[in-house]
């Protein structure tokens, strides 16, 4: 029997991704998954192993060297640059390059795709962008500039932009850097609300392995040798965290699905 593919968002199949130039370096291959609407992704592996070359390739912001993209049925680069920016938006780990901006005119930039030549903003472009204040908690930081903002705050700005995009795909390159414990298990369970409440697929690298596990519901997970795809139990189950680090080094508890260092 078929698939039914009507929720699917986000489809790779045999995705090969690296560089091209001179000679091709291949940084993964075989990379197969397929995303769902209102799913919250975490995708894990160490430091070097091509996430963010991964999250690029599936942004559009440099090619794949083989296998295929499919975001919402259609071929990654079949896109222009306005579909592409109505279909998905990122949020990366630097943070705005103008911090002199309100946190209001940052979350606007969000509705760019949608706007006039003039740049205007609409009823409803000022109505989606009250609600991603809304959504984030930051409404009463509208009017503050961006540079009085702790990084914790200048995340959940930054997810505001992205949620005012109003895209039905959110890709973020490790929102929790610089935050501390309690911002980092905030700015993840607020993904996973946003995913739930607004039926968005919310796809986010980390280094929050244990975090990850606890609230996301898929996780892709880079190896050197394969990369794996499937919800955190079946991951757990099947030992596919165990390879992430030396094990003369970092120990994982498949009963507690956390990680510890040996002594």
């Amino acid at each position: 029997m078929a698939q039914d593919t009507s929720h699917s968002v986000l489809k790779t199949d045999n995705l090969t991704i690296g560089y091209t130039g001179r000679q091709s370096v291949t940084v993964g291959s075989h990379i197969s998954f397929e995303l769902q609407e209102g799913e919250l992704i975490g995708l894990v592996g160490a430091n070097g192993i091509g996430k963010s070359t991964l999250l690029r390739t599936l942004t559009g912001m440099q090619s794949q060297l083989d296998g295929s993209i499919l975001l919402k049925g259609k071929e990654l680069s079949q896109y222009s640059s306005l579909e592409l920016a109505q279909q998905l938006s990122v949020v990366l780990t630097e943070g705005p390059s103008s911090k002199n901006l309100t946190v209001m005119e940052l979350v606007s930039l969000g509705r760019q795709p949608y706007t006039n030549w003039m740049g205007a903003l609409s009823t409803s472009d000022k109505k989606a962008v009250q609600q991603a204040l809304i959504n984030t908690e930051t409404k009463t930081l509208a009017h503050r500039k961006c540079f009085e903002l702790s990084d914790g705050q200048l995340q959940r700005v930054a997810i505001a932009r992205a949620l005012a995009q109003d895209t039905p795909l959110i890709v973020l390159d490790e929102p929790t850097t610089h935050l501390d414990l309690y911002h980092r298990a905030y700015i993840l369970k607020l993904l996973r609300q946003l995913a739930k409440e607004t039926g968005k697929t919310v796809l986010f690298s980390t280094h929050e392995i244990d975090l990850a596990i606890q609230l996301t519901d898929k996780m892709i997970v880079m190896t050197e040798d394969i990369t794996y795809f499937s919800d955190p139990c079946d991951l757990i189950e099947k030992g596919r965290f165990d390879s992430l680090f030396p094990k003369e080094t970092i120990d994982f508890d498949k009963q507690t699905g956390r990680f510890s260092i040996k002594k």
